[in-house]
Order: structure tokens, then sequence, then C-alpha cells
């Protein structure tokens, strides 16, 4: 059954309602076709709850415009989503072509600054975030009484002689859900040991993140990277108006799971989506990301909330290899990860 126009319809009922379910709910492939995006792919998303998204299979399956009951919630950058070609590696050049979005997905063997590990130079946030992905497939259909949409594909990092991680990601929603789901499985598909290092990037931007939101946390330590954000750890979970000259904060979250293993985060704006207030959550298993990192981006036209749930922190491999957190997968291993992201008036 589905919730639609305040009726529970059943599959029955809705098909005698529509002659095409792209009248409700689509998954529909696109191009983009101007300046540096391109030759750029995606497939957008959206269902009967409202919610609407693209996701760019070109762009490691990462989601650029994101809005719900027609308010935009995503930070995006001006950059656009531009074709993988233009990528620059390594160094800071990831920011030359970021487009921002939704989220983006940073790794699979290296996460944030630009670091050298083991003779190997290494640039900001990885290469998996400007990997187009193979074997795309989209679309929607019933499993009993229940309509899903989704696209799903497969992007691969490695190099010869040496590890190859591949990473399977499955985006999900249903018929009549304001929430979606991120499923990315990643194998290291050589004989070698491969660093396996996973940064999921939501950034949320105005009007959703504005003067009077909340970021909401179970309780747990709060850590800041450096000096910057100690100045203002003690307002991690409150925002200002855009300020000139802010750089940025960054604090690393340990929050306590429920009895189920399960985290919960919230951001919530009540004077948002018309005065109705929105709310936007995320659900994920702590084992799976154990690190919560907090990017408080509070600068004049780059005006950006970073909530991301990650297996490591953010100042490169080799650091990270130092802390003795440096997670490694076997040959062959293979582990899944799933966030649930939902939708709510406040």
């Amino acid at each position: 059954m589905a919730v639609l126009n305040g009726q529970n319809l059943s599959k029955l009922d809705i098909l005698r309602r529509v002659s095409d379910m792209r009248q409700l709910a689509g998954a529909i492939p696109f191009e983009l076709v101007d300046g540096a995006e391109r030759g750029t792919r995606g497939v957008r998303l959206y269902n009967a709850a409202g919610l609407d998204m693209n996701v760019i299979t070109d762009r490691g399956m990462g989601i650029t415009e994101l809005s719900w009951r027609g308010t935009q919630l995503a930070l995006l950058t001006p950059i656009g989503a531009a074709h993988p070609a233009f990528t620059e590696q390594p160094g800071l050049g990831w920011l030359r072509t970021w487009p921002g979005g939704f989220v983006t997905v940073c790794g699979l063997s290296q996460v944030g600054s630009p670091a050298l590990d083991g003779g190997e130079e290494l640039g900001q946030h990885g290469r998996a975030a400007a990997t187009p992905a193979r074997g795309v497939t989209c679309g929607g259909s019933w499993e009993g009484e229940e309509y899903s949409l989704w696209v799903e594909g497969t992007l691969r990092e490695g190099v010869v002689f040496g590890p190859q991680l591949a990473l399977r990601r499955k985006v999900t929603m249903k018929l009549d859900q304001a929430r979606f789901w991120i499923e990315d499985c990643i194998t290291n598909e050589s004989f070698h040991p491969a660093p396996l290092m996973l940064l999921q990037h939501f950034n949320l931007g105005f009007p959703l993140l504005d003067a009077g939101a909340e970021l909401e946390l179970p309780p747990g330590e709060v850590l800041p990277r450096d000096q910057t954000a100690a100045a203002g750890l003690a307002d991690w979970a409150r925002f200002q108006p855009p300020q000139a000259g802010y750089s940025e904060q960054v604090f690393y979250h340990d929050p306590q799971p429920d009895e189920a293993g399960w985290v919960q985060v919230r951001l919530r704006n009540r004077a948002a989506g018309g005065g109705n207030g929105v709310g936007v959550y995320w659900k994920y298993r702590k084992a799976d990301y154990p690190v919560l990192v907090e990017w408080k981006m509070m600068a004049e036209g780059l005006y950006v909330l970073g909530v991301e749930p990650a297996n490591c922190h953010v100042e490169g491999r080799a650091r990270e290899r130092e802390r003795g957190t440096l997670q490694v997968l076997a040959p062959h291993e293979n582990r899944t990860f799933v966030i649930e992201v939902g939708f709510s008036q406040e």
C-alpha cells in the first residue's frame, strides 16, 4: 500500500489511476550539454513524496541537485558537474571540478588533505568523486505492493601491479516515502592488501542552512581538528549568518550508537520550507562509519555545512596510518556500507 493524496492505495488502485508510473515517480537518464558539464551523464530520481534528485553517474554516482517539496537543500558550486575529463590530480586539484551537491563520495584509498604515503602522491579526497560508473542501470519496479526507484553502477579504482578496488553503489527510493538509501559494497579485487578510506561528504546549503538551524547528535565526544576549530568548539551545533573572512572549522564527533548499533544525526531549521520547517536525518551503522566529520563553513559565498560519516579522519592517508586507524581490505574481501537519508517537516 502507498499513501497518496491522503489515501491508502493498493498497486491496483494506483494502476487504475495512471497509465505510466512516471506520472508519479521515475528514474530518467540524462546527459548535460553545456560548458564543462557537456557529456556528463546522470539519472534523475523523483517520487510522489516530493523528493527529486540528480545522481551524476559520471562523477562517482554523487548526488548534485536535491530538493524536497520544492526546497533545494544542497550546496551547489559555480563549477557545476564538470566532465571527469577535466579532473585535476593530485594536490588540491579536486577543488577545481567539485560541484558540491547533496553528497560526494570521497575515497576509496585516500580521504582529506593531500598526502605523500609510501612514495605515492595523493590528492585531496582521492579519485572516487570524479570516476565514471560502469554498468549503470536504473528503473522502477513493483515488489508486491511496493514500488521502488533505483540507480546502480560500479566505480573502479586501481593501479597495475597494485590493489584494485571496486565500489558497487545503489541509490534507492520508494514511491511515497520522503527518504532514500545509499548502499555501497566495496571489494578488493586484487591479490594485494588495499587501504580503505571512505567518507560520504553531505553538503547542506541555504535555505536549510541559515541562522537558527540546529545540528543534533547523540551524546559523544567532540574534538576540534585544529586551533581554528577549537575557537568555535562551543558553537559546533549552531550556525551564524555568512561572515567575511571566515575560516573553516572541522570537528570530529564520536556519537554513541543505539542498542542496535545505529547512529542518527539530524539537521533542522524551523524557518525553512516557507516557514513550515525542514529537517534532514542520516541513519547509519556506527561500525561502518566510526567517525562523524563536521565541516562548518560560514563564509560569504561558500556557506555550507558538511555532515560527513566516515571510516577515517580528514588529514590524509599518511596521517591516518600514523594514528593506527587506517583500515585495510584483504585480497578479495568486501564490505557493505548503508546510509538512510530522510526528510520531514519540523
